[in-house]
């Protein structure tokens, strides 16, 4: 193995990995944000209202005590010029009947004004610091009593709009959040198309170079001393395999043209489709592991939508992966179809022998970009998910992955039937 191979894996999963840290901490810190700001603002707005309670019942206290002081008035006016009136919240001090008689640092009416409209907004303004802070009585002598009730501060007032600064604040850094989210997902767009034309270069590779072969051995033959007739039937058999892989060729390159928009459906034969996927991995069999067997047991299924193109390409994504996983010498795939009765819809299952998915990877296997092996870009189930769910209206799914027992199943609807899985509006690339 190259350590070009080793670095571009460990780039895939770095790419991954850096990707779900960033997200992670725009998630952590928009929630840590959120905390940090309302637990400060309530916490600085329940202090500021200890303090200010704590200065209303000193005011009262002074007020009383020169109030009933034997001396002269000038104690109480002391009181009130230079205490009450430097409060800095709002104040009202109500008679015996609760109407009020003084006020101070009532926004929009002043401690002169002594009409009926400010009267009654004053009364109102009185009923509404009761609810919030309570009264606090004002014994004047043993049958005379005054309340004095007081609101919140001009600082606690502008404190309690910050909840709402906050939210503006989270919603500002959302924004930000969202355009790192977008600029994520356009790197990871490059990232599946660069994938896109290595796995494309991987699939053309494979019959290229199987025609190269070809080629050599025709010269090799044609070169040796031997009968015309045999030598004819040599050139027949080896042109006929250089078609297939040049079909096969054409197929690959149908296949990428798709890719981007939704194909065009038709009802197929869903069984000669897998049978003819699986000829084309016992051919090559040779080259995989002389141990290896993969299995088609088929059933009575009914047509279903596919393009055919599309949909071999998933299973032989499937299959290329079930060979990579079994053991050369007793690898066994075993491909099914069947009809599911409860939906009525047609199931394949691929089930292999070979190594399994390690735990922790199974919920990421779809990934794009996420791959278990050494080498590969970690496309191929991305795509089969794509292909089945995307285009097909399918489903695609791991049921279980143990060592021993690997099985994936696919399912899909009845031609012109619901789709078993609903299809997303965006199905480009």
């Amino acid at each position: 193995m190259s350590n070009r191979s080793i670095t571009k894996g460990k780039t895939a999963g770095l790419y991954i990995s850096g990707s779900t840290i960033f997200k992670s901490f725009l998630l952590g810190g928009v929630a840590t944000i959120s905390v940090v700001f309302i637990w400060f603002t309530f916490n600085v707005i329940e202090k500021l209202k200890e303090d200010t309670r704590s200065q209303v019942t000193k005011y009262v206290k002074l007020w009383q005590m020169a109030a009933n002081s034997p001396t002269s008035g000038d104690e109480l006016q002391f009181i009130f010029d230079e205490i009450i009136v430097k409060a800095n919240f709002p104040i009202i001090v109500l008679d015996n009947d609760h109407s009020p008689i003084h006020w101070r640092n009532i926004e929009g009416i002043p401690s002169d004004d002594t009409t009926r409209a400010s009267f009654e907004k004053l009364r109102s303004i009185s009923d509404e610091m009761l609810r919030d802070n309570g009264e606090f009585p004002l014994h004047l002598d043993e049958n005379y009593v005054n309340y004095f009730c007081y609101g919140d501060s001009e600082v606690i007032n502008q404190l309690k709009m910050m909840p709402f600064i906050e939210i503006g604040i989270v919603a500002a850094f959302l924004i930000v959040a969202m355009i790192g989210f977008q600029n994520i997902r356009r790197s990871e767009e490059r990232h599946i198309w660069v994938g896109m034309a290595k796995e494309t270069a991987h699939q053309l590779g494979t019959p290229i170079s199987s025609l190269m072969g070809w080629l050599e051995v025709m010269e090799h033959e044609c070169a040796a001393p031997t009968e015309t007739s045999e030598k004819d039937a040599f050139i027949a058999d080896t042109a006929g395999n250089m078609k297939v892989d040049i079909e096969r060729l054409q197929k690959v390159a149908q296949r990428f043209g798709q890719i981007g928009s939704f194909p065009e459906l038709e009802p197929c034969r869903l069984n000669d489709v897998i049978s003819d996927v699986v000829e084309y991995y016992r051919r090559r069999l040779p080259f995989e592991g002389q141990g290896i067997q993969i299995l088609f047991t088929p059933t009575d299924v009914p047509p279903v939508a596919l393009n055919a193109e599309l949909f071999s390409w998933t299973l032989e994504n499937m299959v290329k992966n079930a060979l990579q996983a079994v053991d050369a010498k007793t690898g066994r795939i075993m491909i099914r179809s069947e009809v599911q009765e409860k939906s009525g819809s047609v199931v394949i299952e691929i089930e292999d022998n070979g190594k399994g998915i390690p735990s922790g990877a199974i919920r990421k296997i779809f990934r794009a970009g996420f791959t278990t092996k050494k080498r590969g870009w970690g496309l191929g189930l991305t795509l089969v998910k794509r292909i089945i769910e995307e285009y097909h209206g399918g489903k695609v799914s791991l049921k279980r992955s143990k060592p021993g027992e690997t099985l994936f199943e696919i399912c899909l609807p009845v031609a012109g039937e619901k789709p078993c899985f609903s299809q997303s509006n965006n199905a480009t690339t």
